[in-house]
């Protein structure tokens, strides 16, 4: 299987090479070099499950890149990615800021038309001054960071639930649905944002265990570029971890009190330092109130064809909430087959009908989880309730509840692999009742849910 994956991945970085003219050598150098990087720090994080991990990131990384080559030289970007035209002006302008050719002060006019995703115009313009303008390359990024989504989702799951099973089931999720590896495969910032926050919850689970200096600063990181990417989500997480670690995650000691509060007051400070809350204030005042959520909602929900609810008025506190019940069903569940009225909308409904015959194992998998797992998986449940409440209040278009919905899919998983796994160990134990069959000794339990339990290796 390894030397298999090698291949592949030589054969797809040959061909595309070969068959992108311009674009594609460029980019296959500059993927292969942070690919090979990106796979180092997998493997070294994997602990015992480091070939399992570098795999599923190759693979998931080349089912990316294929398809971002695919649609690149069909010219496909503006009917699944036209964002991306955005991005690619604004960072090439951006570049030609830093090479001198405009002048300095054309980047306030930049920035005042991207203030809440200027850290993707600095990642384009980045790519843009190794590589030169090339949209190809910007693609074969986001694929890195959609791939390398899967194995920290794996570690998020493994630490939560100490069980291999649910881990594994929570990767080939992650690394492999359609719409995940879709927005990921696009010169689009949806994959660098699901990677940020799998990164900042997995640094925080971490840390809510014991103190690590390395994990830190992964968490200071994985936050700066949420904040740079999406400010709103940003804002968030950290209510998220602030919850997590006044409320703890462990039973609570002197020590475990001593480490959350120099958590907390570290993240304070570094944010004050890197000037993050100046910002922060300064969205608030412009963004952080529903008037303005109203005006958001209201566009997005009239200027195409697939909005809903556009009546909804959400700028007080009474309609936020009314609109909660019809936002969060087409936040979870649309599109709908009624609501299918072209080409891109019907190629959802395969993936669609695989989503909803899932959700059942997600009721599941959550009601487990908060019964028998609250305090190790409260980063998860509260950022996913609260970023689940906030974009059924302002959701009002069917493609971007769609597209934004990848955000918190990579989470669900998790919940959706207990809930199988779950299932599973019910209908074997059934089975094995059924034969009168004893079952296996304590310390080699197929499905070590008990805390006591260690996982098996991998």
């Amino acid at each position: 299987m390894n030397a298999l994956t090698i291949l592949l991945a030589l054969a797809s970085g040959i061909g595309i090479s070969m068959f992108v003219p311009d674009a594609g050598a460029p980019a296959v150098l500059l993927c292969a070099a942070l690919a090979s990087l990106a796979g180092i720090l997998v493997y070294r994080v994997g602990e015992d499950s480091k070939k399992f991990l570098l795999q599923i990131f190759i693979l998931g990384l080349l089912v990316r890149v294929l398809i971002g080559a695919a649609t690149f030289a069909s010219n496909l970007q503006n009917f699944f990615s036209p964002d991306a035209f955005f991005f690619d002006e604004g960072g090439y302008t951006l570049l030609l800021i830093w090479q001198g050719e405009l002048h300095r002060t054309a980047i306030n006019e930049l920035m005042a038309h991207a203030s809440s995703y200027w850290g993707m115009l600095y990642m384009v313009a980045a790519i843009y001054a190794v590589v030169g303008r090339n949209v190809l390359a910007v693609q074969f990024v986001s694929a890195i960071a959609g791939a390398a989504t899967a194995p920290a989702i794996f570690l998020c799951a493994r630490h939560i639930f100490q069980n291999v099973k649910v881990a594994r089931l929570s990767a080939y999720f992650v690394a492999f649905f359609p719409s995940l590896v879709l927005w990921s495969s696009q010169a689009l910032k949806d994959g660098m944002i699901v990677f940020c926050l799998a990164v900042s919850m997995l640094a925080t689970l971490k840390l809510g265990e014991k103190w690590s200096i390395k994990y830190f600063v992964v968490l200071l990181c994985a936050l700066l570029g949420v904040f740079g990417l999406r400010f709103y989500i940003f804002y968030m997480v950290v209510a998220a971890i602030g919850g997590t670690f006044t409320i703890g995650m462990r039973a609570v000691t002197s020590q475990s009190l001593l480490r959350q509060f120099i958590i907390v007051v570290g993240l304070g400070l570094a944010m004050t330092f890197l000037g993050v809350l100046r910002t922060a204030s300064t969205q608030l005042e412009a963004y952080g109130n529903l008037e303005a959520v109203q005006r958001n909602r209201s566009y997005i929900a009239t200027s195409g064809r697939a909005g809903f609810n556009a009546d909804a008025d959400v700028s007080t506190t009474t309609g936020a909430i009314s609109a909660i019940p019809v936002g969060l069903l087409h936040l979870l569940l649309a599109p709908f087959p009624w609501q299918l009225t072209n080409l891109r909308q019907s190629i959802s409904l395969p993936e669609m009908l695989i989503w909803w015959s899932l959700f059942p194992l997600l009721v599941l998998g959550l009601w487990f989880t908060i019964k028998h797992r609250l305090r190790q998986a409260l980063p998860i449940l509260i950022f996913t309730a609260m970023l689940t409440l906030a974009y059924s209040i302002y959701q009002g278009n069917i493609g971007t509840a769609y597209r934004q919905r990848a955000q918190l899919l990579v989470f669900y998983f998790i919940f959706v692999a207990v809930g199988f796994v779950l299932l599973k160990e019910r209908a074997e134990n059934s089975k094995a009742q059924a034969a009168n069959v004893k079952s296996p000794p304590a310390g080699r339990a197929a499905l070590p849910w008990g805390a006591s339990h260690k996982t098996r290796n991998v």
